[in-house]
């Protein structure tokens, strides 16, 4: 899956039609087992959110008082936080592979993505990270704060880059937890890496990678107990799947070929 476009803007007909193709993608009938997501453009992934469309909030509109439009701007922020964080909802693992210049909301889709590697760019245009939100008046409203808590444990630097909205390399990325990987070359290297790993996952149970996702989704926002319920829930269907009889059989069989998965929705 590729970002693309007229421009690298990021528009509210892109970020609609973002999280529309998510959901498509979640109750698809085909058998996918990984996303990569990616930038059609080669030396940039995003440039940010459309200022145009920005504009409109700040306008002085006397027609309205100000409590109701602020429940209208709300409306807008809420649709645009559903479209962007829909890969956390898909219960397909969605590994971004960044180069170039990620900008603003792009820090946002990357942030809700299971996987972020990053292209080191050593050409003249590095791969240069950073939120600009604050830098236009206003603190990130989409999911970077939100999920940055989650992602990092430097908490340090994480509030240095929110502060100052400086950019950022890909191996400061690294170091803030952001990207688990930086992939040596520009978009050709890190989408190949990315697609490499999706094999990997690919090749594993659609079950047990589904429930590990939304296991471990659970956790981030549960107690150990609470999530040790849930897992108990979810895994008592789980082993009764199919898969766990090949992984079983393959492994006493010492086969060095990874057993053949039913697909996790099976044509009906």
């Amino acid at each position: 899956m590729a970002l693309a476009g007229s421009s690298t803007d990021i528009s509210a007909l892109f970020w609609k039609e973002y999280g529309c193709t998510f959901d498509a993608l979640s109750t698809h009938p085909d058998d996918i087992r990984v996303i990569v997501l990616s930038s059609a453009f080669p030396k940039v992934f995003t440039a940010g959110i459309d200022f145009q469309g920005l504009i409109k909030f700040s306008t002085n509109d006397t027609s309205t008082d100000p409590a109701r439009r602020a429940l209208l701007i709300r409306t807008d922020i809420l649709s645009i936080q559903h479209a962007i964080t829909a890969p956390e909802r898909c219960p397909i693992p969605v590994i971004a592979a960044v180069h170039g210049i990620v900008i603003g909301l792009g820090v946002d889709i990357i942030s809700a993505c299971d996987v972020r590697y990053a292209a080191s760019d050593a050409s003249p245009l590095a791969c240069l990270l950073g939120f600009q939100e604050v830098d236009m008046g206003l603190a990130a409203d989409v999911g970077t704060l939100a999920y940055l808590q989650k992602i990092t444990g430097n908490q340090s630097l994480a509030r240095e880059l929110a502060y100052t909205a400086r950019t950022f390399s890909s191996e400061e990325a690294e170091r803030l937890g952001l990207v688990s990987k930086v992939v040596q070359g520009g978009r050709d290297a890190v989408v190949g890496a990315a697609l490499e790993f999706a094999k990997d996952i690919a090749s594993k149970s659609p079950v047990a990678v589904t429930a590990t996702k939304r296991l471990l989704l659970h956790a981030r926002d549960h107690s150990v107990a609470e999530n040790l319920q849930y897992t108990a829930v979810w895994n008592s269907a789980a082993l009764q799947a199919t898969d766990l009889q090949q992984s079983v059989k393959a492994g006493m069989a010492k086969s060095k070929q990874s057993p053949k998965f039913l697909p996790l929705k099976p044509k009906l």
